[in-house]
């Protein structure tokens, strides 16, 4: 078994999830869309590679995955489907019949054309006039498919955001009206194929508290959710085990015990990243057998450095990407204050809520809302609800977040907390 951490993963290097593939396939045969929803680096993308993987090893299906984080608009997710569908020979038969004024060469020969001169033919002829009649095509060639097909689209949501928001990460009326027509137009096809074609959204970011900030919930209503759930610590401390024994060490479950309590939620990459530090570790200290001194040393050294964190920076980079430049400091604020007090209460909450209604007014930027941004980091599993306030969810988080805010979110609040009541 590997570790691979950073990339999806599938076949023997994929560890446990066998109850959310088979509840996935079900989902499947039964013809029912799903959205896949969980906390950031949960392995989305990694259960659906391999769900796929399955279901066309059984033959009954077809498999395409479509990853839209590139895309800017309706004409590049059609565009992008195309090309994937193209790997179905029977569907690029229906695809060459349709689109055969976009896909000629010099010699005539469509099949010459390499992924990356497809993209750019499609690409061409595809355009905010006709992409709705290019779409309902591609829909129709894999709906007449002598399988039915399981298309896979990863990041949408990301997609979403982009057409939704301004520079500034503000929903605008425009970005709402371009949204609501190509989310209405996946929900068309998506009920039209039905039978044929079986849609699975999955994404970095959360695809409901968007559609919520605009009002859009509805267009998602075809959609089942189903919510990855982190490793349970049995499970985490069993997968840790595997990678020991697979890179010729040995971790007691003392050891593996007092990784996970450290972790407090099993988010899988995290777990992975905790051993590639141990294996590092051990390697330097040119030993085999790991002991609680070094999954303390390895957490508190290496876990929580400023160095090499490029996967815990991707949460800051998600947030920002997400809410822009007038909502995310509102979040960083938010988790700042939660990491460095160990929870935020209902009344700072209210604070909260007070201090940005009041600024928003006066700055007159439609930033989000308090309870919208709150929503957002409760559903991307930055925090949880905890009686009438809210917690962090991961441990290893929380103490990253602390060590790279907490100086600089103590030396601006106190003085304003003991100057002029700031809820800051």
């Amino acid at each position: 078994m590997r570790n691979i951490v950073g990339n999806w993963c599938e076949g023997e290097d994929h560890f446990n999830r066998e109850l959310e593939l088979q509840a996935l396939q079900e989902r499947v045969r039964d013809g029912n869309h799903t959205l896949l929803t969980a906390q950031r680096r949960m392995g989305k993308t990694s259960l659906v590679r391999e769900l796929l993987r399955r279901l066309k090893e059984t033959r009954e299906f077809e498999t395409i995955f479509v990853d839209l984080e590139a895309a800017a608009d309706p004409a590049d997710a059609i565009a992008e489907i195309g090309v994937q569908s193209s790997t179905l020979r029977g569907v690029w038969d229906r695809i060459k019949d349709g689109f055969s004024n976009l896909l000629q060469t010099a010699s005539g020969r469509i099949e010459e054309l390499s992924v990356a001169d497809l993209r750019v033919k499609l690409r061409a002829g595809i355009d905010a006039g006709n992409w709705q009649h290019r779409g309902d095509t591609l829909f129709a060639a894999l709906g007449e498919n002598s399988r039915p097909v399981v298309l896979a689209i990863d990041e949408l949501p990301i997609l979403v955001n982009k057409m939704l928001k301004d520079d500034a990460g503000v929903v605008t009326p425009e970005g709402t009206r371009a949204t609501e027509e190509f989310l209405s137009w996946l929900r068309k096809n998506g009920q039209a194929h039905g039978r044929r074609v079986c849609v699975i959204l999955s994404g970095s970011v959360g695809l409901e508290p968007l559609l919520e900030a605009a009002g859009l919930s509805p267009l998602a209503n075809i959609y089942f959710p189903y919510d990855l759930k982190p490793w349970s610590e049995e499970t985490a401390a069993d997968c840790l085990a595997a990678l020991a024994e697979s890179y010729g060490m040995r971790f007691p479950l003392k050891v593996r015990e007092d990784m996970c309590r450290r972790l407090r939620c099993c988010i899988p990459h995290h777990v992975q990243v905790y051993f590639d530090k141990m294996r590092d570790h051990l390697r330097h200290a040119g030993r085999e057998d790991a002991t609680p001194t070094d999954s303390e040393f390895v957490y508190e050294r290496e876990m929580l450095s400023v160095r090499g964190q490029v996967h815990l920076q991707h949460y800051e980079g998600r947030l920002e990407t997400i809410l822009g430049w007038v909502g995310y400091p509102i979040a960083l604020e938010i988790l700042s204050a939660t990491a460095v007090e160990g929870r935020l209460d209902g009344d700072a909450v209210e604070q909260y809520r007070c201090h940005y209604l009041a600024r928003n007014a006066i700055a007159d930027n439609a930033a989000p809302t308090v309870d919208q941004v709150l929503r957002m980091l409760e559903h991307d599993g930055y925090l949880e609800r905890k009686d009438d306030g809210y917690c962090f969810v991961s441990g290893l988080l929380e103490d990253w977040w602390r060590n790279r805010h907490g100086a600089s979110f103590r030396a601006a609040v106190e003085p304003r907390r003991r100057g002029q009541g700031d809820p800051r």
